[in-house]
């Protein structure tokens, strides 16, 4: 693997990582200093990347500009009780076209996710998504992608690709690997009914802000289904984020946005985790590097806390509950280990979305079965597999 497009870290920021007391992060992650010394990546479990790329975050005009300050904030920080496999691989700059750094991100990101390494994208525009999104494309699977963004971000197909517009490039563009797309956190006022309808067509799931803040626990299914988590810097308000052009009054609070950080590292299934649109010329008081310091922070502890107990191991270390409904049966698998929940939905051996025939689900999707009605998502995806 050629790492020639990784810029290293800056050397002030080398040298400010070890001035940090021996158990912070600045000492225990592994940082690409200079081009003769990459980190080996062998013990890696995580792969932080700067992404210098600004070119298409609409109305955010110094996103990519310097993730110097985040840095530093990341590496004041100390780690839990939990071993610290993580690298900071440096930055992708920005290439002579857009099209020249949607190749390097693809390219890195296809590379780790090959390599059992998650990726950390930090930086830039959120049409990032899309190259993060197509790396997938050799793995030869369908891919789960959440959204944590107060818009759809569906443009027009006609539009160029754009942090506005990247959905529709998504969902359009062969190879068309998508199984699922979920919005968490949007605001109804950002997103026409038009739009919402057409999510709502394709069985794409979508959770309002109003849901969200009301029990933050309904979002932890959602993001144990996924394998893509894109954070939009929007989708947190203002006050707390005020690092975006885009941020408005209402939003996520940051202990809302760490909270899902933490249940993205925690999902066996997440392999890469995306925070966009940080401006950081807005960023007073380098309040927003905190806050995504600290997101990040909650990925990895996440990730160490993994109970690796997606439901196709042994039979054993599940309990199996059968609801007769309607004219179905709905089988549902409790763990042993974390006590979370799955439905099963039956399809054909032949199917090229065998992956996704068991489905993340809560005890109240259970108890709903038991009531004889049918939960919301069973029915989404069983529409999709048949």
């Amino acid at each position: 693997m050629n790492f020639d497009y990784l810029k290293p870290v800056d050397n002030t920021l080398v040298a400010y990582a070890k001035m940090q007391p021996n158990s912070a992060f600045g000492q225990c992650v592994k940082i690409y200093a200079n081009k003769n010394n990459f980190p080996d990546l062998t013990t890696t479990k995580i792969a932080i990347i700067g992404v210098l790329e600004g070119r298409g975050a609409v109305d955010n005009n110094g996103t990519g500009t310097t993730l110097n300050e985040l840095r530093k904030e990341l590496y004041k920080l100390f780690p839990g009780n939990w071993p610290i496999n993580v690298a900071d691989l440096g930055d992708i700059e920005q290439g002579n076209t857009i099209e020249d750094t949607f190749f390097a991100v693809n390219t890195l990101v296809s590379y780790l996710i090959r390599n059992k390494i998650i990726p950390i994208i930090i930086g830039g525009g959120q049409e990032l998504t899309y190259a993060n999104y197509r790396a997938y494309d050799t793995l030869e699977q369908t891919v789960n992608i959440v959204a944590v963004d107060n818009k759809f971000d569906l443009g027009s197909i006609e539009d160029a690709l754009n942090s506005q517009s990247y959905l529709s490039k998504v969902v359009m563009n062969p190879p068309n690997n998508l199984f699922n797309f979920c919005n968490i956190g949007y605001q109804t006022y950002f997103n026409s009914q038009e739009e919402i309808d057409l999510l709502e067509s394709l069985y794409f799931d979508t959770v309002r802000l109003g849901e969200v803040l009301n029990s933050i626990q309904i979002v932890e299914p959602i993001l144990r289904d996924a394998d893509i988590v894109s954070v939009d810097l929007s989708s947190v308000k203002n006050a707390d984020a005020p690092a975006n052009n885009n941020a408005s009054p209402n939003g996520l609070s940051g202990t809302d946005i760490c909270a899902i950080a933490r249940y993205a590292g925690i999902s066996d299934k997440v392999s890469s985790f995306g925070i966009f649109e940080y401006n950081p010329i807005l960023d007073i008081k380098n309040q927003t590097a905190q806050l995504i310091s600290q997101m990040i922070w909650y990925f990895i502890e996440g990730v160490n806390f993994r109970a690796n107990d997606y439901p196709f191991g042994l039979k054993d270390q599940y309990k199996k509950f059968i609801v007769p409904i309607e004219d179905q049966v709905l089988n549902f698998y409790k763990s042993n280990k974390s006590g979370r929940w799955w439905m099963e939905i039956e399809i054909s051996n032949n199917n090229k979305f065998k992956r996704h025939a068991l489905i993340p689900c809560t005890y109240q999707d259970y108890v709903s079965a038991s009531n004889q009605e049918i939960p919301e998502r069973w029915m989404q995806t069983f529409k999709k597999l048949n």
